[in-house]
């Protein structure tokens, strides 16, 4: 499982801009079946995604974000080897 953590390198106003295409972006990867889970941070700094799939194929997804050609973001991507879940999220186990 991955854990894509974004940080906003620009103020959340120019966030705002590309939000749209952000979210068209984030559907899609929840229709390619590689995004379990997303939200914004609090305070609004940023999100997190967790993620599942190739490392090679995640990366160079990130790499497509709007938020990343636009210069908005700055993503973090930690790996984590899962091993112990609560009942119905076997999904998470790598």
């Amino acid at each position: 499982m991955f854990m894509l953590s974004l940080t906003y390198v620009k103020p959340n106003e120019e966030a705002d801009k590309h939000m749209e295409a952000h979210m068209a972006w984030v559907r899609q990867g929840y229709a390619k079946g590689w995004f379990l889970a997303s939200g914004r941070k609090v305070p609004r700094t940023g999100g997190l995604i967790l993620a599942i799939g190739n490392r090679a194929e995640i990366e160079a997804y990130v790499a497509a974000d709007p938020f990343v050609f636009e210069g908005v973001a700055e993503y973090e991507i930690t790996e984590v080897a899962v091993t112990t879940v609560a009942a119905g999220l076997d999904i998470l186990k790598t």
